[in-house]
C-alpha cells in the first residue's frame, strides 16, 4: 500500500509518498519520496489578504509536479491539507477548486483544530500517563494541546506563527491570550509538565543545540541559549555560516519565541522533539480509514 500526503503550509508546501510495510503486529511507514518547496503563501495572505497571481501560478505548477509524482508512484490513497494561509486567503477556496478541476487533485482546507487532531493521532502513540503540552508552530498559527493520562484534555489554535510574526502581523493581545490560556489550562502547581514540540523550526533548533544524547529532548535553558546564539548572528551568518535555508533562516527566531513563551507559561523545563508533523498525521489518518478496526502497533520510519 502506498500513500501520498500533501501539507500546504504558510511557509512551505510538502509532499511525502510512503509505503506501508506490514509484518506481524508492526506497521512501518517507509518514506519513498519527500519534497519540500518554500512557497511561503503566508507572505501574501498576512500582508494583502490573498494569494497573488504570481504565487497562484507557482502553486499550480508545484501541484502539477506533485500530481505527476503521485501518478508515477501509483499510490493507493491520497489526502491533501491546506492550513492557515490558505484558509485565511480571500481566494484560497478558488485556487483549491482550480487544482481539483484541472488536475483532479482534491485539497481540503482544514481548521486549526483539525490540523492539531491530525498530528495528535501520531503524538499520542508515544506518550505515557504523564502531563504534556504539545506545541505545534506553523507559519501562520500555533496549535496547543494538553494531555493527561494519555488523553487530550484541552486544545486551542492561536493566530501566532513564524511567518505571521515576521510580517509584523502579531499583536500583544495575541501573545497575552496564548500565555493566559497556557497558565489557566497547562500549569498545575506541584505537577511536572513536559513540552512536545513539532514543526520544522523546533527540529532545526534541536539540531543546532548540539545535543549530547539521542533522546530527542532539550531543556528550556538549552533552547534559550540556542536562541541567543541565533539572535547574535546576522541573517547572512545564519545563511552562510550555519547554512540554513533562506526560508528557515529568517523565521527560526520568531518560532523559537513561541516555544519559549509557551514553555515558560506552562512551567515546562524540557521539550521533546519527536520529528513528526502534519504529513505523518495525514498518513496515519489514511491508513486508519482503510483499516478502521486495526489494533496493530504503528512505527513511523
Amino acid at each position: 500500500m502506498k500513500l501520498a500526503a500533501i501539507d500546504i503550509g504558510s511557509n512551505a508546501v510538502r509532499l511525502q509518498i510512503t509505503k506501508v510495510l506490514e509484518y506481524e503486529k508492526i506497521i512501518t511507514f517507509k518514506k519513498l519520496e519527500y519534497v519540500r518547496f518554500p512557497l511561503r503563501l503566508g507572505h501574501d495572505v498576512f500582508t494583502i489578504g490573498r494569494i497573488s497571481e504570481h504565487n497562484e501560478e507557482r502553486f499550480f505548477k508545484l501541484m502539477t509536479a506533485f500530481k505527476n509524482l503521485i501518478d508515477l508512484y501509483e499510490i493507493s490513497a491520497f489526502y491533501g491539507c491546506a492550513t492557515s494561509a490558505m484558509r485565511e486567503s480571500e481566494n484560497g477556496s478558488e485556487i483549491v477548486e482550480r487544482v481539483r478541476k484541472e488536475l483532479d487533485l482534491p485539497i481540503q482546507i482544514i481548521s486549526g483544530e483539525e490540523e492539531a487532531e491530525m498530528i495528535n493521532r501520531v503524538i499520542l502513540q508515544g506518550l505515557d500517563d504523564g502531563h504534556y503540552i504539545h506545541i505545534d508552530v506553523g507559519g501562520g498559527s500555533t496549535e496547543l494541546n494538553i494531555y493527561e493520562k494519555h488523553e487530550k484534555v484541552y486544545s486551542h489554535s492561536f493566530k501566532l506563527g513564524s511567518v505571521r510574526i515576521l510580517e509584523g502581523r502579531d499583536t500583544p493581545d495575541n501573545w497575552r491570550e496564548m500565555r493566559d490560556w497556557v497558565s489557566k489550562f497547562a500549569f498545575k502547581k506541584g505537577e511536572k509538565i513536559t513540552a512536545i514540540g513539532t514543526g520544522g523550526n523546533i527540529n532545526k533548533l534541536y539540531e543546532l543545540s548540539n545535543p549530547e544524547t539521542k533522546t530527542k529532548k532539550m531543556s528550556l535553558d538549552r533552547l534559550m541559549r540556542t536562541q541567543d546564539v541565533l539572535k547574535n548572528l546576522t541573517l547572512d551568518d545564519r545563511l552562510n555560516k550555519l547554512q540554513l535555508n533562506p526560508d528557515r533562516a529568517d523565521v527560526i527566531i520568531p518560532a523559537s519565541d513561541i516555544y519559549i513563551q509557551v514553555m515558560k507559561a506552562a512551567k515546562a523545563k524540557s521539550i521533546l522533539v519527536p520529528d513528526v508533523g502534519l504529513k505523518d498525521g495525514i498518513n496515519y489518518y489514511m491508513y486508519t480509514m482503510h483499516h478502521p478496526t486495526s489494533d496493530k502497533v504503528f512505527v513511523r520510519n
